[in-house]
């Protein structure tokens, strides 16, 4: 299950306003990111979100899973939780399902 948070990507335009960079509308961004998790995974280059889900889910007992993000650029999954009201990102490399940085 993929839950998709708006407010999620106007916070990521306006960053990327602020820092001078191009911003690309959501829907689209979705699109390419969906594409490029896709065609990483065909190719043998990334492992596909549900085994990253099967080895990560585990680790994160007490945790209730909202959904994931893919970023075609750093190979990486970023799973998001939620416990006790707290949003936890747990970011992960797609080729290994190593888990590369968790963030409150």
């Amino acid at each position: 299950m993929r839950i998709t948070t708006p407010s999620l990507g106007l916070c990521l335009a306006a960053a990327l306003l602020l820092s001078g960079g191009t911003v690309v509308p959501a829907h689209a961004q979705s699109r390419n990111d969906q594409a490029s998790a896709r065609e990483e995974m065909r190719a043998g280059r990334t492992l596909s979100i549900r085994e990253i889900e099967r080895r990560i889910m585990p680790r994160m007992q007490g945790n209730e899973y909202l959904g994931f993000e893919y970023d075609g650029a750093a190979s990486a999954y970023r799973l998001k939780f939620i416990r006790d009201g707290q949003v936890i990102w747990v970011d992960v490399d797609a080729r290994t399902a190593s888990i590369l940085r968790v963030s409150r």
